[in-house]
């Protein structure tokens, strides 16, 4: 009753009427124990968060996880989804709703982490092939962008519940993604998302009414009652109230919360898709340097081939990075960049975190696109290339905490610095030589440092950086950009059959 403004009090719906005393009943007999088929070792701040999405299901509530980034909510909820299996609660398929550029990851981590479920991704052209089957799976992966297109489809099928990731995407009440999911009305819904609240208030309303329905009222109740108050009055009560009225349906951890909990180092690929016309450039170019290079093969032979089977893999990557790096009548016009998309997605949430972060790239004309995108949303940024004489101010600047972002250039920022204020690095490009890549992430990760460091790749799946991450991984030989000894650019220190799965088709 304190949680509700003194005068005309919110009516919660009949379901919520009783939500405090089954949240405390389910609460208390939730297990926190991960199910045997997760393929993963659970931190304790994650057992308590499968406990709190396990109590939130034993009372058929929604709700919202609202960790940091990088404190690993994918593996908090492919851990509830496994258990609900384990106990026969998941009779229908999860519905899982993403952004379309994590569709890779969340197929890759669901493989990784809980091959037991049975996961049907609906994307592309021919996804309509796959609709009759979505029954028979435990999961059904869709994007945002697609939802209110197969909404129709989707409408005939029984879904368990549905799961919003990065959910601040539906914060707008008029998204059409947002209507799709009311459309489709699922028995419970959970979110994901490090940045429950951005701008204001109502974003957080728009979150909870789909997690929980009625909780807070219609849009224009929640605004009299609490963000005209809170945001315009600086009323502490009815901010007060507000905490109270939401505690239960909002599980958020900062990284600073669980630091004691976390490793010194956490590794996370970030997958992402390219779509549109810069797939199409990038299978266009593929097709052209690979008959160039077969004839130059065929005239030299593979070992003494290494410039131009370089120069042809530097293309597909560039591509990869972003089109307008590659100087070729082709890329003109091509405006999709997938991964620079995904980055500014990224970026302004760990800004937000109070995170420090040092970002490097092979490009320094990618690091210009970068610095202009974050120009544009007003993000304060250093930026430290070959070409840059005075080396210790911008190094003293971001130690001290005036700037939270550092732009690097691989050659420039990769060795000889000293940046443990850095609790972020990202490589925005996977580098061959995973000597150089440690190296990098060493500025941040060094004696001095006493906060864990995360660190994220991104990379395009499907393509010759995820080829080259494989190839990484299987030759470690692999040094010094494929080359032999790391000195030479004539003599190849791999062979046809690791140049056939570089220059492979674009895998979708």
């Amino acid at each position: 009753r304190s949680a509700l403004p003194a005068e005309r009090p919110l009516e919660a719906p009949a379901e919520l009427a009783d939500f405090t005393q089954r949240l405390l009943r389910t609460a208390a007999a939730a297990s926190d124990a991960p199910p045997s088929t997760l393929r993963a070792e659970l931190r304790p701040y994650q057992r308590e968060g499968l406990r709190w999405l396990n109590a939130l299901a034993e009372a058929g509530l929604g709700g919202v996880l609202a960790d940091d980034m990088g404190l690993g909510k994918t593996v908090q909820l492919l851990a509830h989804l496994l258990t609900l299996k384990a106990q026969g609660k998941l009779p229908a398929p999860a519905l899982l709703v993403v952004p379309t550029s994590l569709i890779p990851n969340w197929e890759q981590e669901s493989a990784r982490f809980a091959p037991d479920l049975r996961l049907l991704t609906l994307h592309g052209a021919q996804r309509s092939e796959h609709f009759e089957r979505i029954a028979q799976h435990d999961v059904v992966l869709t994007s945002y962008a697609l939802l209110p297109r197969d909404v129709a489809v989707l409408r005939r099928e029984a879904f368990t519940l549905a799961v919003l990731d990065e959910a601040q995407q539906v914060k707008n009440p008029r998204t059409r993604a947002r209507r799709a999911l009311q459309e489709l009305a699922p028995p419970r819904v959970l979110a994901l998302t490090g940045t429950p609240l951005e701008n204001h208030l109502g974003e957080l309303w728009a979150q909870l009414d789909l997690t929980v329905p009625g909780l807070l009222g219609d849009e224009h109740g929640f605004r009299k009652h609490y963000r005209q108050p809170i945001e315009k009055q600086g009323d502490a009560e009815a901010q007060a109230r507000l905490n109270q009225r939401i505690a239960p349906f909002i599980l958020r951890r900062t990284k600073a919360q669980v630091a004691t909990e976390l490793p010194p180092k956490t590794e996370i690929t970030r997958n992402v898709r390219l779509e549109g016309r810069q797939r199409e450039l990038y299978e266009g170019l593929r097709l052209t340097l690979t008959e160039e290079l077969r004839q130059v093969i065929v005239q030299r032979g593979i070992e003494h081939s290494g410039i131009v089977v370089l120069d042809a893999l530097l293309k597909l990557r560039q591509v990869c990075c972003d089109p307008r790096l590659v100087k070729l009548e082709a890329a003109r016009g091509v405006h999709e960049s997938a991964k620079l998309e995904l980055l500014m997605e990224m970026l302004p949430a760990l800004v937000d975190e109070g995170r420090s972060v040092l970002l490097f790239s092979q490009f320094t004309s990618m690091l210009a696109l970068i610095a202009r995108e974050l120009d544009r949303l007003r993000i304060p940024h250093l930026l430290l290339t070959g070409d840059t004489r005075d080396r210790a101010t911008p190094v003293r600047r971001f130690q001290a905490g005036e700037v939270p972002l550092f732009l690097l250039s691989l050659k420039a920022g990769g060795v000889g610095l000293n940046l443990t204020a850095a609790d972020t690095v990202i490589h925005y490009d996977p580098w061959w030589n995973p000597a150089a890549e440690a190296q990098a992430v060493d500025r941040a990760h060094r004696i001095g440092q006493d906060k864990p460091v995360f660190v994220y790749r991104l990379v395009a799946a499907g393509t010759v950086e995820e080829r080259i991450e494989a190839l990484k991984q299987r030759k470690a030989a692999l040094a010094e950009a494929v080359l032999d000894g790391g000195g030479s650019r004539e003599r190849l220190s791999f062979g046809q059959d690791d140049l056939d799965l570089l220059l492979a088709p674009y895998a979708s």
